[in-house]
């Protein structure tokens, strides 16, 4: 499957939105006005298309942004710098198609070489197996974990070294 990765569009925020919204509880859930305010001061926000289709996007952050994600001011609090991996979702006909690696890659690739480690949660409870599985293979391991909705909601605070730095 050919697919192109570029940066994202205000003609893409839409079909993210509804990408996002079909994937909660595994990304949280957002609004239209909050994939713009994205668009605007994310670090990274790219898409991955095949076809014209929407197949994947990825939002990162780095440190300073102004992102109030109780998860991103956690890895501010414990690390100088890093690249944040924020939500990333896969189109059901794009899954199995090495996409997110892809994304994944192209995040650490726009990054500084002076940052050396990349980060991000996946959700413990309600569980994301196939996120923890996949993360645990790019290398990535638990350094924090975080709880919300008085217990009901946990996420696992993960971190990889980032290859070459």
């Amino acid at each position: 499957m050919d697919m192109i990765i570029r940066d994202v569009s205000a003609a893409d925020l839409d079909a993210v939105l509804s990408l996002n919204q079909s994937e909660v509880p595994h990304v949280g859930s957002v609004d239209l006005q909050k994939m713009r305010w994205y668009a605007t001061n994310a670090s990274y926000f790219r898409v991955a298309t095949s076809k014209d289709e929407l197949a994947a996007y990825l939002v990162g952050f780095r440190p300073g942004t102004g992102y109030t994600s109780p998860n991103y001011l956690w890895f501010c609090d414990n690390y100088d710098d890093f690249a944040y991996v924020d939500r990333i979702a896969v189109a059901k006909f794009a899954r199995r198609s090495g996409i997110a690696s892809r994304l994944y890659d192209d995040f650490a690739a726009a990054t500084p070489r002076t940052v050396g480690i990349m980060t991000c949660e996946v959700n413990v409870r309600p569980p994301n197996e196939s996120s923890m599985t996949f993360h645990q293979r790019l290398g990535f391991k638990q350094v924090g974990a975080l709880k919300s909705g008085g217990g009901s909601k946990e996420v696992a605070l993960l971190a990889r070294d980032l290859p070459g730095r």
